[in-house]
């Protein structure tokens, strides 16, 4: 044979060669494209001499497949390889951000190390080589899942805030949860200086969460809520990653003497300030125990009918209100009282009146102690015959021991002996 005819033959191989490795790399970047080739030597007629491709063994598999849609974001996506041993799998969203992975240590397998997104499309690159180092590719892209109904958490308090040591952080949520300990995972407080807090279910629409003791002044909080993505229910996910950061501000408390018709506020542990109120009435008992200040307002309606007492009282103009329970309990400003009530006599339908002017003023006693109050501040109600206030009635949750508190949570926790 000639130099010629040699040099012929050698280019042929050549482009064949390149042909062919062409065609594979086709293979591998295309949708669903399967690993290594299809074709084995002699299959595509080729006469005896020709030049025939060398063909991976190794078989990749891809779990989910190729175009696959609600594509649940835990425990699906997988990659494994038969015949052969993965090199590299890479797996990135639409916007390219990588998803982290591990391999085994066979090589045979590779699962990755956190859950995907909802609502959003991955691609799935999987290299590998069999025992001769023949390279095979795979390439999928899918979908995942797009929830049917979302929930939020409504929270209190706000970010940015400053509140009293007894506050008690409230999650409401719009969707009832099926799975609290899924959702009570996602959300964490952490506090400096650090304090062990735990949290407490009222039913599945509503997490509160508190230290054992009163938060120390000065504390500053920051809850975690992780709950993108998190399944609170079947077909039902979160929607919401933030931190919200609070700061508690100086140590005060107030204690109501129903019998004594009198508030002590005090503030590190040392009287402040005592001023003469009017407490629920013998038929219509303030509530005892230790409730929390949830909110506050210069000026509001109070009606009876909104609380169960019909028409007994409608005041459009109440002054100074800071509420203390969901049904209704306040602490308040009251013009409308006859002289000398304060500090004598208990006539309200259960909340706790100062006295004050219309339309209210600083220098009163209840437009003092509203000046001087913080929601989260904490006021205990003794002496007043009446059933303690329920745990989920607004902040009623200091009214359980730790040991109550913490049997709330729906997640296991190790004994507490000092609990």
């Amino acid at each position: 044979m000639t130099n010629v005819v040699r040099r012929a033959l050698r280019a042929g191989a050549g482009l064949v060669g390149a042909v062919v490795l062409g065609g594979l790399l086709a293979g591998c970047g295309g949708t669903g494209g399967g690993s290594g080739g299809d074709d084995v030597p002699g299959s595509d007629g080729a006469a005896p001499g020709d030049v025939v491709p060398q063909v991976s063994q190794a078989v990749i598999t891809i779990t989910p497949e190729d175009a696959a849609h609600d594509v649940l974001p835990a425990g699906q996506l997988r990659v494994g390889v038969e015949q052969g041993e993965l090199t590299q799998v890479k797996v990135a969203d639409s916007e390219g951000v990588p998803v982290a992975g591990t391999l085994a240590e066979d090589r045979a397998g590779w699962l990755p190390t956190g859950k995907l997104a909802l609502s959003t499309q991955y691609t799935v690159d999987a290299y590998a080589v069999d025992g001769q180092g023949r390279r095979a590719a795979k390439h999928v892209v899918f979908t995942t899942l797009v929830p049917k109904h979302k929930f939020i958490g409504f929270y209190t308090p706000e970010a940015g805030s400053t509140v009293g040591t007894g506050m008690i952080i409230t999650v409401n949520f719009n969707r009832p949860v099926t799975d609290r300990a899924a959702v009570e995972r996602a959300i964490t407080v952490r506090a400096k200086p650090a304090v062990d807090v735990a949290a407490h279910w009222f039913g599945n629409r509503r997490l509160d969460l508190r230290p054992r003791k009163h938060w120390r002044a000065g504390t500053v909080v920051t809850m975690s809520l992780r709950l993108r993505d998190v399944q609170g229910a079947e077909g039902m996910y979160g929607t919401q990653d933030k931190n919200v950061r609070f700061t508690i501000g100086r140590d005060q408390s107030s204690t109501v003497d129903a019998e004594a018709h009198t508030l002590t506020v005090r503030r590190g542990g040392q009287v402040f300030r005592t001023l003469p109120i009017s407490a629920g009435s013998p038929e219509h008992p303030t509530y005892q125990g230790t409730m929390v200040i949830a909110e506050k307002f210069a000026l509001t309606r109070m009606n009876g009918q909104t609380v169960g007492f019909g028409g007994e009282y409608d005041i459009p103009d109440v002054p100074h209100a800071m509420r203390l329970t969901r049904s209704g309990t306040f602490l308040h400003g009251n013009y409308w009282a006859p002289p000398g009530t304060f500090g004598a006599t208990n006539t309200s339908h259960g909340c706790v009146g100062l006295a004050d002017v219309k339309g209210g003023r600083s220098s009163t006693p209840a437009g003092w102690l509203f000046e001087h109050s913080l929601v989260g501040d904490t006021v205990e109600v003794v002496n007043s015959h009446d059933r303690t206030v329920a745990a989920d009635n607004g902040m009623g949750g200091w009214n359980l021991s730790w040991q109550q508190w913490r049997a709330g949570s729906a997640l296991p926790r190790e004994a507490d002996p000092s609990s």
